[in-house]
């Protein structure tokens, strides 16, 4: 059997390498990064200005939702509760799909429901006797 490796080694020798050149005291410690200014930061930052920005375009849009939302609530709520006497937790299932940020708490001694949209909206709906139920004018 003979042997197939050629007697000289695989890879030629490479020349000695040039030295480092002196890194300035302020630079020490860091990482190079040839080509990539700023790594993910930017973009996230990009993104975070587009969405505030977006926030502040939509915002009287979500108010005027959780508004709508929370006077319905209150309104339905008042009616379920105070005209047909059921218990508040029952009265809840009667919302429609979407609803689910909506609260509604009562105030037996003024028969007054709330219907609230945490940080966004409130509303309010009183039993008024024969009239039925009516929603108090926003503040």
């Amino acid at each position: 059997m003979s042997n197939t490796n050629p007697p000289e080694t695989a890879t030629p020798d490479q020349p000695p390498s040039t030295p480092r050149p002196e890194v300035p005291p302020h630079l020490r410690g860091r990482k190079r990064r040839d080509g990539k200014r700023g790594g993910c930061l930017p973009w996230v930052a990009g993104f975070g200005v587009l969405f505030a920005l977006f926030l502040v375009w939509k915002l009287p849009s979500f108010k005027a939702q959780a508004e709508l939302g929370s006077a319905y609530a209150a309104r339905i709520g008042c009616s379920c509760r105070y005209v047909e006497g059921r218990s508040l937790e029952s009265c809840q299932t009667d919302f429609e799909p979407g609803m689910e940020m909506v609260s509604i708490s009562d105030d037996p001694a003024t028969k007054t429901i709330t219907g609230s949209v945490p940080l966004l909206a409130s509303r309010s709906a009183h039993y008024a006797g024969a009239s039925g139920c009516l929603i108090n004018p926003a503040n």
